[in-house]
Protein backbone atom coordinates (compact mmCIF):
# COMPACT_ATOMS: atom_id res chain seq x y z
CA UNK A 1 0.00 0.00 0.00
CA UNK A 2 2.75 2.43 1.02
CA UNK A 3 4.45 1.74 -2.38
CA UNK A 4 1.09 2.33 -4.64
CA UNK A 5 0.61 5.59 -2.38
CA UNK A 6 4.13 6.41 -3.45
CA UNK A 7 3.87 5.84 -6.71
CA UNK A 8 0.69 7.45 -7.23
CA UNK A 9 2.52 11.23 -5.43
CA UNK A 10 4.35 10.73 -8.92
CA UNK A 11 1.90 9.74 -10.97
CA UNK A 12 -0.45 12.54 -10.37
CA UNK A 13 1.68 15.04 -11.05
CA UNK A 14 3.16 13.73 -14.18
CA UNK A 15 -0.44 13.47 -15.79
CA UNK A 16 -1.01 17.03 -14.86
CA UNK A 17 2.78 18.64 -16.16
CA UNK A 18 2.07 15.67 -19.25
CA UNK A 19 -1.35 17.76 -19.85
CA UNK A 20 0.48 20.74 -19.81
CA UNK A 21 3.29 19.61 -22.60
CA UNK A 22 0.21 18.28 -24.70
CA UNK A 23 -1.22 21.74 -25.29
CA UNK A 24 2.03 23.26 -25.83
CA UNK A 25 2.62 19.97 -28.26
CA UNK A 26 -0.63 21.00 -30.01
CA UNK A 27 0.53 24.00 -30.81
CA UNK A 28 3.47 22.75 -32.62
CA UNK A 29 1.12 20.43 -34.71
CA UNK A 30 -1.44 22.61 -35.57
CA UNK A 31 1.06 24.97 -37.40
CA UNK A 32 2.95 22.03 -38.51
CA UNK A 33 -0.30 20.43 -40.65
CA UNK A 34 -1.45 23.50 -42.27
CA UNK A 35 2.40 25.10 -42.89
CA UNK A 36 4.73 21.74 -42.46
CA UNK A 37 6.76 24.76 -40.08
CA UNK A 38 7.71 24.39 -36.79
CA UNK A 39 7.37 27.41 -34.94
CA UNK A 40 10.19 27.90 -32.47
CA UNK A 41 8.38 31.10 -30.77
CA UNK A 42 5.78 28.42 -29.20
CA UNK A 43 7.67 28.51 -26.12
CA UNK A 44 7.27 32.40 -26.05
CA UNK A 45 3.22 32.17 -26.56
CA UNK A 46 3.39 30.56 -22.93
CA UNK A 47 5.36 32.73 -21.42
CA UNK A 48 2.97 35.82 -22.94
CA UNK A 49 0.02 33.90 -21.72
CA UNK A 50 1.37 33.46 -17.89
CA UNK A 51 3.16 37.00 -17.92
CA UNK A 52 -0.12 38.50 -19.33
CA UNK A 53 -2.54 36.67 -16.91
CA UNK A 54 -0.15 37.83 -13.66
CA UNK A 55 -0.48 41.15 -15.08
CA UNK A 56 -4.01 41.25 -15.77
CA UNK A 57 -5.05 39.90 -12.47
CA UNK A 58 -2.26 40.71 -9.93
CA UNK A 59 -1.43 44.35 -11.31
CA UNK A 60 -4.55 45.35 -12.25
CA UNK A 61 -6.45 43.40 -9.92
CA UNK A 62 -9.01 42.02 -12.73
CA UNK A 63 -11.14 38.74 -12.00
CA UNK A 64 -9.95 35.57 -12.88
CA UNK A 65 -12.30 34.75 -15.65
CA UNK A 66 -11.54 38.15 -17.24
CA UNK A 67 -7.84 38.01 -17.12
CA UNK A 68 -8.04 34.46 -18.30
CA UNK A 69 -9.88 35.86 -21.37
CA UNK A 70 -7.95 38.65 -21.82
CA UNK A 71 -4.06 36.77 -21.59
CA UNK A 72 -5.98 34.16 -24.20
CA UNK A 73 -7.28 37.30 -26.77
CA UNK A 74 -3.86 39.03 -26.25
CA UNK A 75 -1.69 36.03 -27.23
CA UNK A 76 -4.20 34.78 -30.03
CA UNK A 77 -3.83 38.22 -31.53
CA UNK A 78 0.23 38.29 -31.18
CA UNK A 79 -0.20 34.92 -32.85
CA UNK A 80 -1.91 35.89 -35.84
CA UNK A 81 -0.03 39.09 -36.13
CA UNK A 82 3.14 36.82 -36.10
CA UNK A 83 2.26 34.95 -38.89
CA UNK A 84 0.72 38.09 -40.91
CA UNK A 85 3.94 40.32 -40.64
CA UNK A 86 6.73 37.49 -40.68
CA UNK A 87 5.35 33.89 -42.40
CA UNK A 88 2.79 35.38 -44.64
CA UNK A 89 5.56 37.68 -46.27
CA UNK A 90 8.37 34.87 -46.85
CA UNK A 91 5.44 31.78 -47.73
CA UNK A 92 7.19 30.96 -50.97
CA UNK A 93 10.53 30.70 -49.38
CA UNK A 94 12.02 27.34 -48.16
CA UNK A 95 10.51 25.61 -44.76
CA UNK A 96 13.86 26.34 -43.29
CA UNK A 97 14.11 29.69 -44.09
CA UNK A 98 10.00 30.00 -42.33
CA UNK A 99 11.69 28.04 -39.34
CA UNK A 100 14.80 30.59 -38.54
CA UNK A 101 12.18 33.30 -38.81
CA UNK A 102 10.16 31.36 -35.89
CA UNK A 103 13.69 31.59 -34.01
CA UNK A 104 14.02 34.97 -34.76
CA UNK A 105 10.62 35.91 -33.31
CA UNK A 106 11.34 33.79 -30.78
CA UNK A 107 14.66 35.87 -29.35
CA UNK A 108 12.26 39.40 -30.14
CA UNK A 109 9.47 38.40 -28.11
CA UNK A 110 11.54 37.41 -25.25
CA UNK A 111 13.88 40.32 -25.33
CA UNK A 112 10.27 42.28 -25.24
CA UNK A 113 9.19 40.61 -22.77
CA UNK A 114 12.27 41.49 -20.53
CA UNK A 115 12.01 44.91 -21.31
CA UNK A 116 8.36 45.12 -20.46
CA UNK A 117 8.16 42.43 -17.48
CA UNK A 118 12.18 42.80 -16.07
CA UNK A 119 14.27 39.93 -15.38
CA UNK A 120 11.97 38.95 -11.94
CA UNK A 121 9.71 36.10 -11.86
CA UNK A 122 6.15 37.92 -11.00
CA UNK A 123 3.72 35.78 -8.59
CA UNK A 124 2.26 32.77 -9.30
CA UNK A 125 -1.44 32.21 -9.96
CA UNK A 126 -3.76 31.34 -7.01
CA UNK A 127 -7.24 30.07 -7.34
CA UNK A 128 -9.20 29.35 -4.41
CA UNK A 129 -7.84 27.57 -1.73
CA UNK A 130 -3.87 25.80 -1.35
CA UNK A 131 -4.84 23.07 0.80
CA UNK A 132 -4.55 19.59 0.01
CA UNK A 133 -6.93 17.93 -0.94
CA UNK A 134 -7.22 14.43 1.10
CA UNK A 135 -8.21 11.40 -1.14
CA UNK A 136 -8.97 8.07 -0.15
CA UNK A 137 -5.52 5.66 1.23
CA UNK A 138 -3.84 9.01 2.36
CA UNK A 139 -3.14 10.40 -1.11
CA UNK A 140 -3.16 13.85 -1.59
CA UNK A 141 -3.77 16.34 -4.14
CA UNK A 142 -3.03 19.82 -4.18
CA UNK A 143 -5.98 21.89 -5.79
CA UNK A 144 -3.54 23.49 -8.49
CA UNK A 145 -3.33 19.96 -9.76
CA UNK A 146 -6.85 19.46 -10.12
CA UNK A 147 -7.59 22.91 -11.77
CA UNK A 148 -4.35 22.00 -14.27
CA UNK A 149 -6.31 18.73 -14.99
CA UNK A 150 -9.65 20.45 -15.40
CA UNK A 151 -8.27 23.42 -17.48
CA UNK A 152 -6.06 21.55 -20.11
CA UNK A 153 -8.58 18.36 -20.55
CA UNK A 154 -11.04 20.61 -21.18
CA UNK A 155 -9.22 23.16 -23.86
CA UNK A 156 -8.35 19.39 -25.58
CA UNK A 157 -11.57 18.32 -26.30
CA UNK A 158 -12.80 21.64 -27.10
CA UNK A 159 -9.89 21.50 -29.97
CA UNK A 160 -10.99 17.55 -30.79
CA UNK A 161 -14.43 19.77 -31.48
CA UNK A 162 -13.32 22.26 -32.76
CA UNK A 163 -11.39 19.72 -35.88
CA UNK A 164 -13.73 17.52 -35.93
CA UNK A 165 -17.20 18.94 -36.46
CA UNK A 166 -16.26 22.27 -37.44
CA UNK A 167 -16.48 23.66 -40.75
CA UNK A 168 -13.16 25.79 -40.61
CA UNK A 169 -11.54 22.93 -38.36
CA UNK A 170 -11.75 20.60 -41.06
CA UNK A 171 -10.95 23.00 -43.87
CA UNK A 172 -7.93 23.46 -42.18
CA UNK A 173 -7.51 19.48 -41.34
CA UNK A 174 -8.16 19.43 -45.26
CA UNK A 175 -5.06 22.17 -45.88
CA UNK A 176 -2.78 19.49 -44.19
CA UNK A 177 -3.79 16.65 -45.69
CA UNK A 178 -3.48 18.12 -49.54
CA UNK A 179 -2.57 21.95 -49.64
CA UNK A 180 -2.96 22.03 -53.48
CA UNK A 181 -6.86 19.85 -53.30
CA UNK A 182 -8.10 22.37 -51.20
CA UNK A 183 -7.21 25.58 -52.68
CA UNK A 184 -9.27 24.10 -55.90
CA UNK A 185 -11.74 23.03 -53.23
CA UNK A 186 -12.41 26.95 -53.10
CA UNK A 187 -10.80 26.83 -49.20
CA UNK A 188 -8.50 29.97 -48.52
CA UNK A 189 -5.21 28.43 -47.35
CA UNK A 190 -4.07 31.59 -46.88
CA UNK A 191 -6.60 33.05 -43.94
CA UNK A 192 -6.77 28.82 -42.30
CA UNK A 193 -2.44 29.27 -42.39
CA UNK A 194 -3.50 32.62 -40.31
CA UNK A 195 -6.16 30.20 -38.25
CA UNK A 196 -3.46 27.96 -37.31
CA UNK A 197 -0.91 30.85 -35.73
CA UNK A 198 -3.81 32.31 -34.15
CA UNK A 199 -5.22 28.71 -32.84
CA UNK A 200 -1.19 28.10 -31.75
CA UNK A 201 -1.32 31.28 -29.48
CA UNK A 202 -4.40 30.14 -28.18
CA UNK A 203 -3.07 26.79 -26.68
CA UNK A 204 -0.07 28.27 -25.62
CA UNK A 205 -1.64 31.18 -23.52
CA UNK A 206 -3.78 28.77 -21.48
CA UNK A 207 -0.47 26.29 -21.15
CA UNK A 208 1.10 29.32 -20.03
CA UNK A 209 -1.70 30.18 -17.49
CA UNK A 210 -2.35 26.66 -16.17
CA UNK A 211 1.43 26.17 -15.37
CA UNK A 212 1.48 29.38 -13.54
CA UNK A 213 -0.54 27.52 -10.93
CA UNK A 214 2.71 25.93 -9.88
CA UNK A 215 5.43 28.03 -11.10
CA UNK A 216 6.43 31.60 -11.23
CA UNK A 217 6.08 33.31 -14.47
CA UNK A 218 8.95 34.58 -15.71
CA UNK A 219 10.02 36.23 -19.10
CA UNK A 220 12.58 33.09 -19.88
CA UNK A 221 10.47 30.59 -19.47
CA UNK A 222 9.26 30.09 -23.06
CA UNK A 223 12.56 28.16 -23.68
CA UNK A 224 12.43 25.26 -21.68
CA UNK A 225 8.41 24.81 -21.64
CA UNK A 226 9.15 24.99 -25.59
CA UNK A 227 11.62 22.15 -25.80
CA UNK A 228 9.27 20.16 -23.66
CA UNK A 229 6.47 20.72 -25.64
CA UNK A 230 8.21 19.99 -29.28
CA UNK A 231 9.56 16.78 -27.45
CA UNK A 232 6.11 16.01 -26.80
CA UNK A 233 5.00 16.96 -30.46
CA UNK A 234 8.07 14.51 -31.50
CA UNK A 235 7.50 11.87 -29.13
CA UNK A 236 3.74 11.04 -30.30
CA UNK A 237 4.22 11.95 -33.92
CA UNK A 238 4.76 14.95 -35.25
CA UNK A 239 1.69 16.39 -37.11
CA UNK A 240 -0.87 14.26 -35.04
CA UNK A 241 -3.02 16.04 -32.67
CA UNK A 242 -3.35 12.66 -30.80
CA UNK A 243 -0.08 11.84 -30.59
CA UNK A 244 0.64 15.24 -28.94
CA UNK A 245 -2.14 14.24 -26.34
CA UNK A 246 -0.23 11.13 -25.71
CA UNK A 247 3.35 12.34 -26.54
CA UNK A 248 2.92 15.19 -23.81
CA UNK A 249 1.47 12.24 -21.02
CA UNK A 250 4.48 10.10 -21.47
CA UNK A 251 6.32 13.06 -21.31
CA UNK A 252 5.47 14.29 -18.39
CA UNK A 253 4.81 10.47 -16.22
CA UNK A 254 8.68 10.10 -17.66
CA UNK A 255 10.02 13.16 -15.87
CA UNK A 256 7.92 12.50 -12.73
CA UNK A 257 8.95 9.27 -12.10
CA UNK A 258 12.06 9.34 -13.78
CA UNK A 259 13.45 12.40 -11.13
CA UNK A 260 11.01 10.95 -8.39
CA UNK A 261 12.63 7.35 -8.28
CA UNK A 262 16.27 9.20 -9.04
CA UNK A 263 15.75 11.32 -6.46
CA UNK A 264 15.27 8.15 -4.26
CA UNK A 265 18.96 7.26 -4.72
CA UNK A 266 20.98 9.99 -5.50
CA UNK A 267 20.79 13.64 -4.69
CA UNK A 268 19.43 14.81 -7.93
CA UNK A 269 17.67 18.45 -8.72
CA UNK A 270 14.33 18.69 -10.50
CA UNK A 271 16.26 20.74 -13.05
CA UNK A 272 17.29 17.34 -14.63
CA UNK A 273 13.32 17.02 -15.71
CA UNK A 274 14.99 19.16 -18.89
CA UNK A 275 17.78 16.50 -19.46
CA UNK A 276 14.92 14.00 -19.51
CA UNK A 277 13.20 15.99 -21.93
CA UNK A 278 15.98 16.42 -24.37
CA UNK A 279 17.47 12.94 -23.94
CA UNK A 280 13.47 11.65 -24.91
CA UNK A 281 13.76 13.74 -27.70
CA UNK A 282 17.06 12.27 -28.93
CA UNK A 283 16.37 8.97 -28.34
CA UNK A 284 12.73 9.21 -30.41
CA UNK A 285 14.48 10.46 -33.26
CA UNK A 286 16.89 7.87 -33.58
CA UNK A 287 14.66 4.86 -32.79
CA UNK A 288 11.39 5.96 -34.34
CA UNK A 289 11.20 9.30 -35.77
CA UNK A 290 7.72 9.43 -37.03
CA UNK A 291 6.81 9.06 -32.98
CA UNK A 292 4.36 6.76 -31.10
CA UNK A 293 1.27 7.60 -33.82
CA UNK A 294 3.55 7.52 -36.56
CA UNK A 295 1.80 10.67 -38.91
CA UNK A 296 2.65 10.53 -42.32
CA UNK A 297 3.16 13.83 -44.34
CA UNK A 298 1.19 14.00 -47.50
CA UNK A 299 1.50 16.50 -50.22
CA UNK A 300 0.67 20.08 -49.75
CA UNK A 301 1.37 21.44 -53.13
Amino acid sequence: MEQLKTLLDYVIPGISLGTIYALIALGFTIIYRVTEVINFAQGEFVMLGAMCMATFTRTLDLPIPVGFALSVLVVTLLGALMEWLTIRPIRKASVVSMIIVTIGCSIFIRGVAMFLWGKDALPWLEIGSQEAILLPGDIRVSPQTLWILGITLSVVFLAHLFFEHTFTGKSMTACASNRTAAHLMGIPVERMILYSFALSGALGAVSGIVISLTYFPAYDMGASLGLKGFAAAILGGLGNNLGAVIGGVTLGLLESLGIGFLSRVVQISSGYKDVIALLVLVLVLVIRPSGIMGFRSHDKG
